[in-house]
């Protein structure tokens, strides 16, 4: 058990803050943020600090840390706080969810995210600062490497391997063997079949609006 600070204030914090708080062991006794970016001395009646202050305030010595940082520019800021913190000589911790399926051997890298409801495969590989939200499946023998972000109801079939940074929206399909360059943006349902170069975007069609109204259709 540690005492936790989570580097945070938005959704992400306050899920993490729950997550950690009734699912572990451990005791979350503050949240931080940039100066710039701190409206409050709280958040969930917990201390809220500045970032530049964090170590004088809360010891590396004394507490573990938590990143929880969105997708936000291509999870590069999730990357540089993870980076900094780290640098600042934070253990960072990683939450599994006791309602995931982790059937792997080795365990995921520090400051990961996974969530309820995700199957992860034997022979599996999981780096450092990957989020998996709720939901997903990834295939056996898979690699999924530092700073990702998996939105819910992915399928990751076996053997594909995921490039660092790399963003897939809800309901993606990749198929088996693939590698996923680093820097690639799948949106939500697209369906992927082949290799993606680094940093490419891929989406899928969309839905178009039918001519007549839902009274007008006969199931």
């Amino acid at each position: 058990m540690a005492n936790l600070v989570i580097f945070g204030a938005g959704d992400i914090a306050r899920l993490a803050h729950h997550y950690f708080t009734t699912d572990t062991a451990h005791e979350v006794v503050a949240f931080t943020v940039d100066a710039a970016y701190r409206q409050a001395d709280t958040l969930l009646g917990l201390p809220l600090c500045d970032a530049e202050q964090v170590v004088q305030r809360f010891p590396p010595g004394d507490v573990a840390m938590f990143v929880a940082i969105s997708y936000t520019k291509m999870n590069r800021v999730r990357a540089e706080k993870y980076a900094a913190m780290r640098a600042a000589g934070y253990q960072l911790l990683t939450y599994v969810s006791s309602r995931c399926t982790y059937l792997a051997s080795e365990p995921p890298g520090d400051n990961c995210f996974i969530l309820e409801d995700n199957t992860i495969q034997p022979f599996v590989r999981i780096g450092s600062n990957v989020t998996l939200w709720s939901g997903n499946h990834i295939g056996h023998d898979s690699v999924i490497e530092d700073h990702c972000f998996l939105s819910s109801h992915v399928v990751v079939s076996g053997h594909v391997r995921i490039g660092e940074r790399s963003f897939i929206g809800v309901n993606a399909t990749l198929r088996n063997g693939l590698t996923i360059a680093p820097g690639t943006l799948i949106g939500a349902g697209s369906v992927i079949m082949k290799n993606t170069k680094p940093n490419t975007v891929w989406m899928p069609e969309r839905a178009t609006l039918f001519p007549k109204s839902s009274d007008e259709i006969d199931l």
